[in-house]
């Protein structure tokens, strides 16, 4: 029961005394200085206890954003190592920002705020953030108060239900060109073409098995590039991916060109002192480093706005044109919805066609 005291204070003033009792919790306390604001919260507090919601909001008074964001590092981030350091670096700002709130403080506004000058603000590279990096700054943030509410017990819930993440531009679709007759019948050399000759030439004995690799199996630069022997069974024409970046094993198909690349690379440039298919020219345990190699072959084939990771982007479109349905070119690339392979449907657009007009061929005999 709630019980309220009325003192004189020293000054001349009046404050009213609350203490708030109920049996199998601690008492609760606080003074005001106007009677009617003491029953509110006395009223408020006991129906809070009652309910089982007051010592949660409690918990959220006695623990800053900062407290959380060191705990969260030290205790949750260990388990993450992949996203350990980036998460590492996003939350450290949003410490430098609102740390020094109290959690109960912490309200989708100044997150919102938050939100809004990481939008804004000039990184230290002299650009601004895009959209996406932003959501995943708030991901990082989302997590931090997902596990303070479900496993420390600081929050009631979080405050990141009511913030809306930033829309990410549609996703680039960037893949090499093929060769092409012009209108007098002329033939003009593709990216594709004049890349490939460029990564021949390379005087780097990795550049172009990694390039065929990467355009072949539509594997990430970290996929690939991390590659043991061990990863690849050249009987069966397969890779093994144990560790990829949805965190699930993934068999990646290897044929053609590829395949015979790799086997005669087996025979003739295998290293005995690492294990890696790719090792570095002075650190053996480390993978090459094929990015000024890259940038040559690219200047010789005279290529712009092109990325590695564009050679799997431009794998997933190969597939597209050639057939390949959205499930299996996700199958392929290694994601787990077909959200992120929506972008190529266009290329497939042919190939959906002609599915329709068989379908209907065969219910209505329609030719």
């Amino acid at each position: 029961m709630a019980s309220i005291r009325k003192r004189a204070n020293k000054n001349g003033t009046t404050s009213y005394r609350v203490e708030v009792r109920l049996k199998g919790f601690p008492p609760q306390r606080a003074t005001f200085k106007r009677l009617t604001d003491a029953k509110v919260w006395a009223g408020q507090t006991e129906a809070a206890i009652r309910e089982g919601r007051y010592f949660k909001t409690a918990e959220a008074r006695k623990h800053t954003l900062a407290e959380l964001i060191d705990r969260y590092i030290k205790e949750i981030l260990p388990t993450k190592p992949k996203l350990a350091r980036d998460q590492r670096t996003q939350l450290l700002w949003f410490r430098r920002q609102i740390g020094f709130l109290v959690l109960a403080d912490v309200t989708p506004s100044a997150i919102t705020e938050c939100r809004d000058k990481l939008l804004s603000e000039v990184t230290r590279r002299g650009r601004v953030r895009a959209p996406a990096t932003v959501v995943r700054y708030l991901a990082a943030l989302s997590h931090a108060f997902t596990i303070a509410v479900n496993e420390w017990g600081w929050l009631d819930d979080s405050p990141m239900r009511k913030v809306r993440k930033p829309t990410p531009p549609r996703g680039r679709v960037r893949f090499l060109s093929e060769d092409a007759f012009s209108s007098d019948g002329v033939l003009i050399e593709g990216e594709l073409t004049r890349l490939s000759r460029a990564c021949r030439s390379s005087p780097n004995p990795f550049l172009n098995i990694a390039f065929v690799l990467a355009l072949s199996t539509g594997m990430r630069q970290g996929e690939l590039m991390s590659l043991s022997w061990a990863d690849v069974d050249l009987q069966k024409g397969r890779i093994t991916l144990h560790e990829t970046k949805n965190g699930e094993r993934r068999v990646v198909p290897l044929a053609g060109k590829a395949l015979e690349m790799l086997r005669e690379h087996a025979k003739t440039g295998r290293r005995i002192d690492t294990p890696l298919i790719f090792p570095g020219k002075y650190k053996a345990h480390k993978p090459m480093d094929l990015r000024a190699p890259w940038r040559t072959a690219l200047k010789q084939a005279g290529i712009d706005d092109f990325r590695w990771h564009d050679l799997r982007h431009s794998s997933a479109s190969y597939l597209a044109m050639n057939g390949a349905s959205m499930g299996e070119i996700a199958e392929v690339l290694g994601h787990k919805t077909l959200q992120m392979v929506k972008r190529y449907s266009h290329l497939s657009e042919a190939h959906t066609a002609s599915v329709v007009s068989q379908m209907n061929q065969r219910i209505w005999g329609d030719k």
